[in-house]
């Protein structure tokens, strides 16, 4: 398709949206005065004049500052980055590192986290990082306890704190990487408006979202109501298909991989990167991989020819299925086969939230609440096209094979002959996951006096509710594809082999070629009723807090919060037979009946099996902060000590401490604060990893160290009871200086900040438990089975641990000027830089004869070594212009490579040796402006990656996707318009 062609759908959609919007505004400058932080605890219900509210602590006291950094966005600043989702906005901060959203996770089947939108701070993973709504839990959109940003009420944010360091004693478990804080505007009046289109300039991803909220007084407003509602359409991003052919004519994919030439004796690396690297193991439409055939592939229309393997790859014909000339793949040559380019860039995701909020003020200072939210997120994608398929045997007699390859059986003297397919004539597969949230909370805050002394308190009990469905289709049952690929002829019919299964509807079909499938073909082997899986979560929250300032000392009040909290979290997943196996607990059953052919232990798809599970915890906690000031003089400033403890019991692990001590110095320098803290955070195992209901995905080549081949293995991941909570030491000291005297509009920040995390939970990918063990870790031997002789009985069984640790350290920069009238124009002119850079990464599995590994600045991971936003802008009462820079720094495929051309060292598991070990990082422009027709009516316009820059190549040791969408903008250049309307 021609560049002229993508032009022209793109000017005829952006056509269509001009009712929306002619202008636009890019990422908010942030250069705003920043708001004063809330705490994580709702605030009382009319503050007094005055009051300051951070976040950070659960003080609640006039002129304190916590010393935990915390980075603020403001309703307006989100609103000026016109995302669809607010998730995109808060993820692009550098601080946040490994985030996953609609496009990551696009290549899996099982996981469940498709279209998941969660935060990683510190690149620790979403399960480290605490997300909160007003300071309260909200119930998991996955087993993995971790909310669905996509179902927060997004129009009545008024804004987001960004805690950057532990938090655990504050505010419980999961805060080890630090906690973001979705605030909302709880006594909004009026009613506004937001209607938003986009496109990417390859004419896909088209978007629409509709918003409105409304809030109403009554009763002298004692009663307040608010409500809001949206409805958010992405069509997303489909899959390119088979060979290197992008979607959409996007043209940077290069099937970038890692060749693996083995432990060699001649001084070279052993390992090698490689572009349009070809899979020797099966075409698109057929190769016989072994034996004296090997090397005749099929064309479409079953018609036999030499396949060229690139790479001067000459087949050995073996028994192996050696290919002299070729590592675990070849490089260029018939790339028709692969299959990496198939998987969606971005997942199909369509959301609708509703809110609700009602507050009665029994006084000025007391008010009782309740909120209701209701939400649900479909998305849908495709992991990959048709089944890779290798190591099968097919009979020189099956009718479906060629009679000129009969003759050639004949003449070699073999009846049978190995055979490898990406089955292009199977349907492509879909994985629809739907997850629906109802919460509830209802409370009361405010203030009371004790003694003289004004004590605020926050109360609340929330119930919420996910259930999360996930229907797959298109997915195939490999016993039944096993027995219909085996044919012959039967009376002159032909016939499937197995009389089992003949007696049982089998339905033989041709892989050889690309005939397409009938109907009854595709039934018998890929049934209408394919993968199913039912989870309900729940959890039950409530909490008690008091602050107040009970004691006067001579720099200030002594000011204290206490409280407790009870969790209970639950879940229960139902699947259906085909995948779990034939359970009493299925309801299922009816709509999967059953077949001799296929176990009734499970495992029967060829991705998708889940299982039946449920897991229950409960937590109770209590905690105590205190914060005395030090000093208080304009001799040598003003500095507070702060201190915390957190008592949490764990019913299933037991009891835990957290603690944190920390302070600020108000220096007598203008505007030149220091701030420290240090703390010890938990996080307890989540329900999946506690319970995860066994899940089996087969994983296509995954090499075998052992033989010196690529097989297929059915991983199997399951949950360890035995778990105990990660321990983790934080650490952040540095300074801000604020609006000094000298430079009024002025404003920078430094701090360092310091990891540790000891029993931390983690398992190993299916080939590293492989390699381990290959290099002697016996431990892990028992783990795997790889030698059945047709690929269907190999496995690896995947349970988490607590053994493995996790080091980073790094520092946060961020600076601001603000500019009033710049060069006496009307308006103001702001600019602002927020940069992470992180000096370690540094994970360690903590098995015999592991080495620690340093992943800061390997690109293929979520932990560069600089990561940069930065933004301009400028404002007047009639319109807008924003200008933002998105830049992270160049990295590696991996920090353990060993760069050699010749005379190598000798390569270990540990520290292989590689030829090439660069990946650039990226620069990412974007451009926006607003204007602003009537005080009620803005129209607005935004272009995301205005030079389109395309994605480094992240090579793979095998064909999947070579894009890292944790980091690079997998999309390209992306329009949006819009338009407001408050009132």
């Amino acid at each position: 398709m021609t560049r002229f062609h993508y032009a022209s759908r793109l000017g005829t959609w952006l056509a269509g949206s001009t009712a929306l919007a002619t202008l636009a505004l890019a990422m908010p400058a942030m250069a705003q005065d920043a708001p004063p932080a809330a705490p994580a605890t709702a605030a009382p219900a009319q503050p007094a004049a005055g009051e300051i509210v951070v976040t950070g602590s659960r003080i609640v006291s006039s002129g304190f500052s916590a010393p935990t950094p915390t980075q603020v966005l403001s309703a307006a600043a989100i609103a000026k980055n016109a995302q669809p989702n607010i998730f995109t906005t808060i993820a692009q901060l550098p601080s946040l590192q490994g985030s996953t959203g609609a496009t990551t996770g696009t290549n899996s089947t099982s996981s469940g986290t498709q279209g998941l939108s969660s935060f990683s701070l510190r690149g620790l993973g979403t399960i480290r990082t605490l997300t909160l709504l007003d300071g309260q839990r909200v119930v998991g959109a996955n087993v993995t306890g971790v909310p669905d940003i996509s179902q927060f009420p997004q129009l009545l944010i008024q804004r987001v704190d960004v805690v950057t360091g532990g938090a655990s004693a504050s505010y419980g478990s999961d805060a080890v990487g630090g906690v973001v804080n979705f605030v909302t505007d709880k006594h909004f009046e009026g009613f506004k408006a937001n209607a938003q289109s986009g496109v990417t300039t390859y004419g896909d991803d088209g978007q629409y979202l509709f918003q409105a909220a409304a809030g109403k007084s009554f009763m002298d407003g004692r009663l307040h109501v608010e409500v809001s509602g949206e409805y958010d359409h992405e069509n997303g991003v489909p899959a390119g298909g088979f060979g290197e052919e992008a979607p959409g004519g996007r043209d940077w994919y290069n099937t970038a991989t890692l060749l693996n030439h083995g432990v060699t004796s001649d001084g070279s690396p052993q390992y090698t990167y490689a572009e349009h690297a070809q899979a020797y193991q099966y075409t698109k439409y057929g190769l016989i991989t072994a034996g004296p055939l090997q090397g005749i592939a099929f064309d479409k229309n079953g018609n036999p020819f030499n396949f060229v393997y690139g790479s001067n790859g000459t087949p050995a014909k073996n028994a192996a299925g050696t290919v002299t000339g070729c590592a675990n793949f070849c490089t260029g040559g018939d790339l028709s086969g692969n299959v990496g380019i198939g998987t969606s860039l971005q997942s199909r995701l369509q959301r609708i939230d509703g809110y609700g909020r009602i507050g009665f003020d029994l006084d000025p200072d007391n008010e009782i609440y309740t909120t209701v939210n209701v939400a649900r997120v479909r998305t849908s994608n495709q992991p990959n096209p048709g089944m890779a398929r290798s190591g099968i045997t097919l009979q020189c007699d099956n009718p479906f094979v060629p009679d000129v390859i009969q003759q050639d059986c004949a003449a070699a003297g073999i009846t049978q002959f190995q055979y490898g397919v990406s089955n292009a004539i199977l349907p492509n597969i879909r994985v629809s996951p739907t997850r629906t949230q109802y919460r509830f909370v209802g409370g009361a805050d405010g203030r009371f006096n004790v003694l003289g002394s004004d004590w605020h308190y926050d109360a609340y009990y929330e119930f919420g509710e996910n259930i999360t469905d996930i229907k797959v289709s298109n997915m195939t049952l490999v016993s039944r594809y096993n027995a219909a690929i085996q044919a012959i002829d039967l009376d002159g019919q032909t016939v499937c082999a197995n009389a089992v299964a003949r007696a049982n509807g089998c339905v033989p079909i041709n892989i050889i070629g690309g005939a397409p499938l009938t109907a009854a073909q595709l039934a018998y082997i890929q049934p209408k009723n394919g993968p199913f899986q039912h989870t309900r979560q729940t959890q039950n929250a409530a909490s008690l807090s008091f602050s107040g300032e009970p004691l006067k000392l001579p720099a200030g009040p002594l000011s204290v919060a206490f409280g407790g909290e009870y969790r209970r979290e639950f879940y229960h997943v139902t699947a259906d037979p085909y995948g779990n196996g034939v359970s009493d607990e299925s309801p299922y059953d009816d709509a999967y009946p059953a077949d001799p052919v296929l176990s009734t232990a499970g495992a029967n798809w060829y991705a998708g099996n889940y299982h039946n599970g449920r897991g229950v915890y409960n937590v109770k906690e209590a905690f105590i902060e205190l914060n005395a000031p030090l000093f208080d003089s304009r001799a040598i400033g003003k500095a507070n000590l702060n201190v915390a403890g957190r008592w949490t019991d764990y019913s299933t692990s037991g009891t835990v401490y957290t603690w944190k001590i920390g302070g600020t110095w108000d220096t007598p320098i203008s505007g030149l604060r220091l701030r420290a803290v240090t703390s010890r955070d938990v996080r307890a195992p989540n329900l999946s990893e506690l319970f995860a209901a066994p899940v089996s995905v087969n994983v296509p080549n995954i090499f075998d160290p052992f033989n010196g081949k690529t097989v297929n293995v059915s991983q199997n991941t399951v949950g360890n009871p035995n778990l105990k909570p990660e321990i983790a030491r934080n650490t952040e000291a540095g300074f801000t200086l604020s609006r000094p005297s000298w430079l009024p509009g002025f404003s920078f920040s430094f701090d360092y900040y310091r990891i540790k995390i000891k029993g931390a939970i983690s398992s190993l990918s299916a080939q590293d438990q492989i390699n381990y063990c290959n290099a002697g870790v016996t431990q892990l031997c028992g783990s795997f089975f790889l030698d059945s002789p047709d690929n269907t009985g190999n496995y690896v069984n995947i349970q988490p641990f607590n053994l493995a640790s996790i080091f980073t350290d790094g520092f946060d920069i961020e600076a601001s000027y603000q500019w009033a009238q710049p060069l006496g124009l009307p308006g103001r002119f702001s600019i602002r830089a927020l940069a992470t850079n992180v000096r370690n990464y540094i994970t360690n599995t903590g098995l015999p004869g592991a080495i620690p590994i340093q992943q800061a600045g390997v690109n293929t991971g979520a932990t560069p070594k600089w990561k940069l936003l930065g933004t301009e802008s400028y404002d007047t009462d009639t319109f807008s212009v924003t200008f933002t820079q998105r830049w992270f720094s160049d990295g590696t495929f991996g920090n353990q490579y060993i760069v050699c051309q010749t005379d190598c060292p000798v390569s270990t598991n540990n520290n292989p040796t590689i030829n090439y070990n660069k990946m650039k990082g990226a620069f990412y422009f974007d451009l926006g402006a607003s204007y602003n027709v009537t005080k009620m009516w803005q129209f607005y316009m935004k272009v995301d990656n205005l030079f389109n820059r395309s994605p480094t190549a992240s090579p793979q040791t095998n064909t999947g996707v070579d894009i890292n969408p944790q980091l690079y903008d997998v999309l390209g250049r992306m329009y949006r318009v819009g338009i407001r309307y408050n009132f």
